[in-house]
């Protein structure tokens, strides 16, 4: 069994720390990097850097390398593709090939009847698309979103977005007629309450306050959300908090726009999250595991909404015929065995991880589904305080021991490896984790 293995003395090596010198000469500061990680090749769930240290991946990219890095079909159909066309601008011309992605994508859409595609580049321009679609469609101006919420770092995804002040801050005056409320956040209830005693009153503030209070709902055209929370730190809302989500929309006739950006494609075990919850959206936003790494985004949207005029809107580089085509295989290998081993191994996972929980109390809560989890981090499991620092001590420190992992919310840790994961790699990956568990719990 392939494990890690760290060559150098110490991290970075010396060829990755010539890189990173080199990086923080040119690129900008605004990235965010947290640790000295540089990738040199990736094959499935590992990744070697540039020193020649392997890695196990469970980040995939931030849940972008769905088919595991580098699988041989998506190259073959990236290399096929990049010697017939590599670019035809979809705005002006047509080709098959994003056809062919848009009736597959129209195909494996939640909800039955006709559906519309639009290209993009990446997640933010399919969440920007969904906007202008849905303001376009309705004749309203303002739109609902939540607490937690991580929808892109364009000005209008921005708008949305409400995770972290660092990702707002000094970019004002952002979107007008944005409001945010609270998110199906049980473990940290933003309105005190114990489900299901509730009755999902993060549902119903809406109409019992917002709508009475501030917001008219005949005034909203959209209520956005993310079926799990991903940035916001793996937030898995109860049953019937979409549902109940659904039926407010219905009745204010509001569109419901599902962000399925980090968690659909296969990543839950289901194509799309929200079908975990049997709600049918209005319009749904795709990008990281569509094609494997390749830049592409899309809105998926009802037919009967998609009535703007040619020309109102567009982009260049939108459905690029490599990346469709790296989309298509990447379809057809979550469809055929990846969204069952996502599943399958998921579920593996987390009992691991629920059985690590029972053994730390660092660990307060364990969430997610598929190969979407999380585990929040706590200094003491009454009140909850945040555990930051320990927190990031155990990102440090699994990177060391050759497993990368990405933080999430305040406290979180995520875990979202490529889909081609297996039980054994898991098992890998929780010995490390345990490892730095034990270190940073003394």
């Amino acid at each position: 069994m392939k494990r890690p293995r760290i060559r150098t003395p110490q991290l970075p090596g010396p060829k990755a720390k010539a890189i990173i010198e080199r990086d923080q000469d040119i690129l900008s500061p605004s990235l965010s990097r947290p640790y000295p990680f540089v990738a040199e090749k990736g094959e499935g769930v590992w990744l070697k850097d540039s020193d020649g240290n392997e890695f196990l991946d469970f980040t995939a990219g931030i849940a972008v390398t769905s088919t595991g890095h580098c699988h041989p079909r998506v190259v073959r159909a990236i290399q096929d593709q990049a010697t017939k066309l590599l670019h035809m601008s979809g705005t002006d011309f047509y080709y098959d090939v994003q056809v062919k992605l848009a009736e597959k994508l129209a195909q494996i859409a939640p909800w039955k009847g006709k559906k519309k595609v639009f290209f993009t580049n990446s997640g933010a321009e399919a969440v920007e698309a969904a906007i202008k679609l849905a303001r376009y469609h309705t004749g309203r101006e303002k739109l609902i979103a939540f607490f937690g919420a991580f929808h892109g770092r364009t000005l209008g995804a921005l708008s949305l977005t409400a995770s972290r002040v660092v990702q707002r801050e000094k970019f004002g005056p952002l979107l007008p007629g944005v409001h945010h409320v609270g998110y199906g956040y049980c473990y940290r209830c933003p309105y005190n309450l114990k489900y299901p005693q509730c009755d999902i009153a993060c549902v119903s503030y809406l109409e019992d306050t917002l709508f009475k209070k501030t917001v008219p709902p005949e005034e909203v055209a959209a209520i956005i959300v993310e079926p799990i929370q991903g940035e916001g730190g793996l937030i898995m809302p109860p049953p019937g908090y979409h549902e109940a989500l659904r039926e407010l929309t219905r009745k204010h006739k509001i569109l419901l726009i599902v962000d399925e950006i980090q968690a659909g494609m296969g990543r839950t075990g289901k194509m799309f999250a929200i079908e975990h919850w049997g709600v049918e959206p209005d319009i749904i936003t795709v990008a990281k595991g569509i094609a494997s790494g390749m830049p592409l985004g899309a809105m998926i949207a009802k037919s009967e909404l998609v009535d703007w005029e040619p020309g109102s809107h567009a982009n260049t580089f939108g459905g690029n015929p490599v990346a469709c085509r790296a989309a298509l295989e990447t379809i057809d290998l979550i469809e055929s065995k990846l969204m069952e081993n996502a599943k399958c191994v998921g579920e593996y996972l987390k009992a691991e991880l629920l059985d690590l929980g029972k053994k730390y109390p660092l660990i307060g809560d364990v969430r997610g589904a598929g190969l979407m989890l999380g585990i929040e981090l706590v200094r003491n499991r009454e009140t909850k305080e945040p555990a930051v620092e320990e927190r990031n001590k155990i990102v440090q420190k699994a990177f060391r021991r050759g497993l990368l992992l990405l933080g999430c919310g305040e406290c979180g840790i995520r875990f979202t490896p490529p889909l081609v994961v297996t039980k054994s790699e898991v098992d890998i990956a929780i010995g490390i984790l345990e490892r730095c568990l034990k270190i940073v719990s003394r």
